[in-house]
């Protein structure tokens, strides 16, 4: 039973992460130790698995796919999305200084434990890592666009969105937000627009069907070369979660609120010049943050020597 609350609690705070542009729920899965389980059991569900379904072989069909494992971890996410959605958006809107800076520091340490995962450093293994910081980076600095809202498009959103957000440092939320349908797909979901959330869902399977399996064989045939690429990803996304930004043009939301959508790093003594840039408290939060994943890692690593 501890074991599950602790599954259900890691979906919570993947399904938090997932909801904000610029942070992604496979940062968290790295953090908490559960991403190759989750690329794994994700996999799982193949031809194999919907043979066993089709014959009612329901006991084997659910340990194939590690059916308890996804089933607490998912319905923590959806939780999450149901419920700490609106109190972050809460936060980022009325403290986004401080919890910015949280993710900053999260992030930080996330890729430095990433990185810790290399066996062995060579000059391909720190090209990939540069590659991968130069994409994420590219990511965050994307201008948003406008998008059809046909149900092709919303399919492909689907399948684009989860692909990132099962990618440590890549934001599926950001990307909804590049394409167009962040503030769309999140209307559709309080709405209860059912023909949009069916067919944006059925695009977020396939796109978890198909590229949990790239993500598994790239991590089993060249390890070293897909964490650094992970890594990477996590680098560049820094960018997106530095807590001082200058807004350059803004969006209306589904609410019909005037929000933020091009914005500029700048340093806290210009963000000084307009307002309070809370520097002391934004310290606290990144090394809180980095006290916070070192402890996780510390106590997972602990917990693996025990059970060894």
């Amino acid at each position: 039973m501890k074991s599950q609350i602790t599954l259900f609690l890691k979906g919570v705070a993947m399904g938090a992460a997932d909801v904000v542009p610029g942070v992604s729920g496979g940062t968290i899965a790295f953090i908490t130790g559960i991403y190759e389980t989750l690329i794994n059991s994700i996999k799982s569900v193949n031809a194999t698995a919907l043979k066993l379904l089709f014959s009612f072989q329901l006991k084997a069909f659910w340990e194939y796919i590690n059916g308890t494992f996804l089933l607490i971890l998912f319905a923590g996410i959806a939780t999450s999305v149901l419920s700490l959605a609106k109190l972050i958006t809460y936060l980022l809107e009325h403290h986004p200084i401080p919890i910015w800076s949280c993710f900053f520091g999260l992030i930080i340490i996330s890729a430095i434990l990433v990185g810790k995962q290399i066996r062995k450093w060579s000059v391909p293994v720190l090209l990939t890592g540069i590659a991968g910081i130069a994409i994420a980076y590219f990511v965050t600095v994307a201008t948003p666009t406008s998008t059809p809202e046909n149900y092709g498009f919303i399919f492909l959103s689907g399948a684009i969105a989860i692909c990132a957000m099962i990618l440590p440092g890549i934001s599926g939320s950001f990307l909804l937000l590049i394409l167009g349908k962040y503030a769309f797909i999140l209307n559709a979901i309080k709405n209860l627009q059912l023909d949009v959330i069916a067919v944006f869902g059925a695009g977020c399977v396939l796109g978890l069907a198909l590229f949990s399996r790239f993500i598994s064989w790239l991590l089993s045939k060249y390890h070293d070369l897909a964490v650094a690429l992970l890594s990477g990803f996590m680098i560049g996304s820094l960018n997106k979660v530095w807590p001082w930004k200058e807004v350059l043009s803004t969006r209306i939301n589904s609410h019909g609120e005037e929000v933020a959508l091009i914005t500029k790093n700048i340093l806290p003594s210009t963000y000084g010049q307009h307002a309070n840039p809370q520097t002391l408290v934004a310290i606290i939060c990144i090394v809180g943050a980095i006290a916070l994943v070192f402890g996780l890692d510390y106590f997972a690593s602990r917990s693996n020597t025990k059970q060894a």
